[in-house]
């Protein structure tokens, strides 16, 4: 078994039973405990869980709001870049989705500069950065407001489904591989982008470096859906034949 497929049994694991135990992973998946240990440090850098003694726990809603503080400094300059470059695929009189990631953040700053533009997002931080943009017309869609500062539920995941369609969506995510797809570790984010997803035309994945063989709990899209894969990365070639494959358009930020 392969890390990144032992690493995504270890969060399904920890998702159905709330904590995982180093010694019982390591007799159940047939590898050392050190081995173990490593996955878990690996998850724990990408927010996925917290290290306890012996063992791990997911990552509590507390824990996940102090990171977003953390979530806005990280690949700063890797999330600008993404942004001017998404940026540059939005025309005058567009409708776009924004998800809540902190790299579509960045798009709204950028966003600011263009005219004739209808923003529907669930971010509260997108929505109060395009508030006194006199030439975007900015919709929050309601809901339940998260620790992430967004908006979540059923309200609005019914708010999208029911009254926006867009040209555009623009989303993150935890994590990307060829293997697993587009992967999240939030529930009720994932239903949001799913329905964002469901109401667009056009996809574009925004993806830093740090996401590349990052998995999640939850399973977003399959990367053979979106029509647009934006990152600073530079990629192997298993993921360009896979790209010339669907036909997914491969934009390297500069």
């Amino acid at each position: 078994m392969f890390a990144l497929e032992r690493q995504k049994v270890i969060l399904e694991k920890l998702n159905f039973e709330g904590a995982v135990w180093v010694s019982k992973l390591s007799t159940e998946l047939g590898v050392t405990e050190e081995t173990i240990r490593r996955d878990l440090e690996k998850l724990e850098n990408q927010e996925v869980l917290v290290r306890t003694h012996g063992g791990a726990v997911p990552v509590t809603e507390s824990s996940y709001e102090l990171s977003l503080e953390k979530r806005k400094q990280t690949n700063l300059v890797a999330k600008e870049k993404l942004a001017r470059s998404a940026v540059e695929h939005i025309l005058p009189g567009d409708t776009i989705f924004l998800d809540s990631s902190t790299t579509t953040f960045y798009i709204a700053k950028e966003i600011k500069k263009l005219k004739n533009i209808t923003v529907v997002s669930n971010s509260l931080r997108v929505i109060n950065e395009l508030s006194n943009a006199e030439n975007i017309k900015t919709i929050g869609v309601g809901g339940v407001v998260s620790n992430n500062q967004s908006m979540v539920g059923y309200l609005a995941e019914n708010t999208i489904k029911n009254n926006f369609y867009a040209m555009k969506f623009f989303f993150s995510s935890k994590g990307v591989s060829l293997e697993a797809g587009i992967m999240e570790s939030n529930d009720m984010e994932c239903a949001i982008k799913k329905q964002m997803i469901a109401n667009a035309t056009e996809k574009y994945y925004l993806c830093d470096t740090s996401k590349i063989g990052r998995v999640g709990f939850y399973k977003l899209l399959p990367i053979d859906e979106i029509d647009y894969f934006v990152t600073d990365a530079t990629l192997g070639d298993e993921y360009t034949a896979f790209f010339n494959e669907y036909d997914i358009k491969y934009i390297q930020a500069e």
